[in-house]
């Protein structure tokens, strides 16, 4: 996703140009920013955790949702397309946004790994039901785990390699193997600094 600022719109005028709109824009304070497609490794990542998410909420009463569904933050006046979204939110056919999400993960690109990194995760732990944000590298078996404890408290767990994620903002919770994550792409668990595209070991 790269921001191109369009016009000033209310929250109102945002919903209702969504609708009809070409090309996803998120939604920051009266800013309207498009989105721009994503890489096959990207896709292949995302798939992957979704179908994982969704196999192991069936039946939960929660669900999981890639790339379509917005997140709604009030606290920060904006609107955001998590690339997959978890939420026990009651199912509502008509609804375009949800605003209680327990899970959210993103996954880095060049044109996103700032923002993902500091303006997203600054507006998504004002989200008091958030207890997870996962934000993955795409290049190499690298995941950045965000977790608020019952304090409000946000620390962050870093899994490599063959490590695996211990997701307890599911219930009942789930391991999620870094190997599952990156299935299909054929990546080492090494990946020296100058061949790491997206240079996911900082915001340089």
């Amino acid at each position: 996703m790269t921001k191109q600022d369009i016009s000033y719109m209310t929250v109102d005028e945002y919903l209702e140009s969504e609708e009809v709109a070409k090309v996803r824009r998120e939604y920051v304070d009266g800013q309207v920013f498009a989105m721009t497609g994503s890489t096959d490794a990207h896709n292949v990542i995302c798939s992957n955790v979704f179908t994982t998410l969704h196999a192991h909420l069936r039946g939960t009463g929660c669900r999981a949702y890639s790339n379509d569904m917005k997140v709604r933050i009030d606290s920060s006046n904006c609107f955001y397309y998590p690339d997959i979204m978890v939420t026990c939110e009651p199912f509502s056919a008509k609804t375009v946004f949800k605003k209680t999400p327990v899970l959210i993960v993103e996954i880095l690109s060049r044109s996103t790994k700032h923002i993902d990194r500091r303006e997203k995760m600054v507006a998504y732990r004002q989200i008091a039901s958030l207890k997870e944000y996962l934000v993955i590298c795409q290049d190499r078996k690298r995941v950045e785990m965000h977790k608020q404890d019952n304090s409000g408290q946000w620390t962050m767990i870093l899994a490599q390699g063959n490590d695996v994620l211990q997701l307890d903002s599911l219930q009942p919770p789930l391991e999620l193997p870094l190997t599952s994550i990156y299935e299909g792409l054929g990546l080492s668990n090494i990946v020296h600094e100058e061949e790491a595209e997206y240079n996911c070991d900082s915001d340089n």
